[in-house]
């Protein structure tokens, strides 16, 4: 599982190195190939196999559906593989670094079965709502049992 959070720095053409730890588990578990999509300010990176169960998933919809339709148009169409090369970096496609407003400065953030890669300050953004909403989740994780 991915966990944890990471600084790293996009170098002039667009690379960008994955943490050590995130490449440990894609090379024990998965392969070195790296879905990336624009999701909620950020990038979301998937396993190539975890990004294959979400396309089951998400084929099986119903295509009338305004919602799923939405939904393909904006993450399914905005994906790119990205290989991991051999000095564990990969290339963030300019249209993905322009979405998330990646610059010099980006924050990956492990997500269980994906990661994050989010800008700094936007990164910083999130968390202090995600500290302000936190407070008020109590009853909501507790019924999730959590």
């Amino acid at each position: 599982m991915f966990r944890g959070r990471f600084e790293h720095i996009v170098d002039s053409k667009g690379r960008v190195s994955i943490p050590a730890k995130f490449r440990e588990l894609l090379a024990e578990k998965y392969d070195d190939r790296l879905i990336l999509t624009n999701f909620d300010r950020c990038l979301v990176a998937y396993p190539y196999d975890e990004w294959r169960v979400l396309e089951e998933r998400v084929s099986s919809l119903s295509m009338v559906k305004k919602e799923v339709t939405a939904f393909q148009r904006f993450f399914i169409s905005g994906a790119a593989e990205c290989p991991i090369d051999k000095l564990g970096r990969i290339l963030v496609p300019p249209t993905l670094r322009d979405y998330a407003q990646l610059g010099r400065n980006v924050v990956f953030a492990g997500m269980l079965r994906k990661f994050e890669i989010w800008s700094k300050e936007r990164w910083l953004e999130e968390i202090k709502r995600s500290e302000v909403d936190f407070e008020g989740m109590g009853e909501a994780l507790a019924g999730l049992g959590i």
